[in-house]
């Protein structure tokens, strides 16, 4: 009775501790490194980075729970970025930027809900050459003058 009494608040303390973190590594069955970061119980928690199969990095940012969150960056295997952009709870907001096979500047675009909301701009050798407007994901207007864009927007607009 009296290893009882002493098993009992042993057991609650072990349930009721919040599990620890861990770095893991994962690996694919050719032993090849896919992901690694911290793990809290089965969950990703933290930092976080990815790999193509050719060991490449593919992504790199933070999870929370296993669900995306704050800014990530996403690589071609060929190592140049492919993009990068916030999350907030596995959902795509804020300015989205993306790149080229040759990691040049294609697109700029807000995003509300993992779609386009607000402004997309689009360039061309590291030059603006249009813009767009966005609501819910469908096109509201475009322009490909920057004079004309700039007169109808305020380029505070693009924060």
């Amino acid at each position: 009775m009296k290893s009882l009494f002493y098993l009992v608040p042993l057991l609650f303390w072990m349930l009721a501790s919040p599990p620890k973190k861990t770095y893991v590594k994962q690996t694919d069955t050719l032993g090849r490194l896919m992901a690694e970061g911290w793990m809290k119980g089965s969950s990703k928690q933290g930092y976080w980075r990815h790999y193509h199969p050719n060991g490449a990095l593919a992504s790199q940012g933070n999870y929370d729970n296993d669900t995306r969150v704050k800014y990530w960056y996403f690589y071609q295997e060929n190592e140049q970025k492919l993009k990068e952009g916030h999350y907030k709870a596995g959902i795509q907001i804020d300015w989205w930027i993306y790149y080229n096979e040759q990691g040049q500047l294609v697109h700029k675009c807000q995003l509300k809900n993992n779609q386009k909301n607000g402004y997309c701009l689009k360039y061309k050798d590291q030059r603006l050459i249009a813009a767009s407007k966005f609501k819910k994901g469908i096109k509201i207007k475009e322009w490909t003058d920057f004079n004309a864009f700039t007169k109808e927007n305020s380029l505070s607009d693009l924060n």
